[in-house]
């Protein structure tokens, strides 16, 4: 399913806020062996949050991932998911998120509309987002924050490496449930 949102921005009354890699997190989780979950994040994120006014239907998300920032907290495992099997971090070393348009659910959630591109497979995927407030830091920076949340299936990005069980099923299932926290400081 295609969804187009469409927005218009003013210049005049847009902020630039830039994420805060020390306080941000991209996590995933998936089944493994059909019975349990593995949960890992990856450890560089990067990017920016344009708001026109304060109007957040009117923004704009950018973000980059460094693939070989993986953890799952085994070393092991972390290796094959570098790997030529999944992300192939040699050959594609970051993983982006490009917004498209932004809808109002109710109250502080929204519906984030935008391209993933993994492996150089670029697709849409709607993130269901909160706005979890502003604030000031400690050093006078002022400060936004958001979480998301979605699931894909991971073959739509080329991630298709798998190993069939005895029992029936597969080591590893296709949908992956991504999770994000994000803060962000307001650019200077």
């Amino acid at each position: 399913m295609t969804t187009t949102i469409e927005r218009e921005v003013t210049p005049q009354t847009q902020t630039v806020w830039t994420i805060d890699p020390a306080h941000t997190e991209v996590g995933f989780s998936v089944k493994h062996l059909m019975i349990s979950t593995v949960r890992g994040r990856f450890g560089d994120v990067r990017g920016t949050i344009t708001v026109d006014g304060s109007d957040l239907t009117r923004a704009s998300v950018e973000a980059e991932i460094a693939t070989a920032t993986i953890d799952t907290r085994q070393e092991q495992r972390d290796a094959h998911l570098r790997s030529a099997d999944f992300f192939e971090v040699e050959t594609y070393p970051t993983i982006t998120f490009k917004s498209r348009g932004v809808q109002r659910i109710k109250g502080d959630r929204y519906r984030i509309v935008g391209d993933l591109t993994i492996r150089d497979i670029t697709r849409e995927v709607v993130l269901e987002g909160t706005d979890e407030g502003r604030g000031r830091d400690p050093w006078g920076g002022e400060r936004l924050a958001f979480s998301a949340a979605a699931a894909i299936d991971r073959r739509d990005f080329g991630l298709t490496w798998n190993q069939a069980l005895e029992t029936g099923g597969v080591l590893v299932s296709n949908e992956i449930k991504i999770s994000i926290d994000v803060q962000a400081v307001k650019a200077a």
